[in-house]
């Protein structure tokens, strides 16, 4: 499985929340709306999610080997910080 694509959307204005991306495997399946986070310690993401009837959020979708999320969090990280870099020459 290889990550093909990552698009990043930067969000302004919505306090932690810094911006959301796609990511495409295989160029073949696509997961949208992994939010890039800045937390306290850095950036870090989070998998898409829905709002359970008791208040709770939980993963729609989610890796569920650590090194395929460690891969996922690596290349959007990258790519939000290539797409700032971008951004600020621009």
């Amino acid at each position: 499985m290889e990550i093909t694509d990552v698009r990043i959307r930067k969000i302004d204005g919505k306090n932690r929340l810094v911006a959301v991306a796609s990511i495409t495997f295989d160029a073949c399946f696509v997961v949208h709306e992994i939010k890039i986070i800045q937390g306290d310690n850095g950036l870090f993401i989070t998998m898409p999610s829905h709002k359970c009837a008791n208040g709770e959020y939980k993963d729609i979708a989610h890796p569920i080997e650590q090194s395929v999320r460690d891969l996922i969090t690596e290349k959007v990280l990258n790519a939000y910080e290539v797409a700032m870099s971008e951004e600020n020459n621009a």
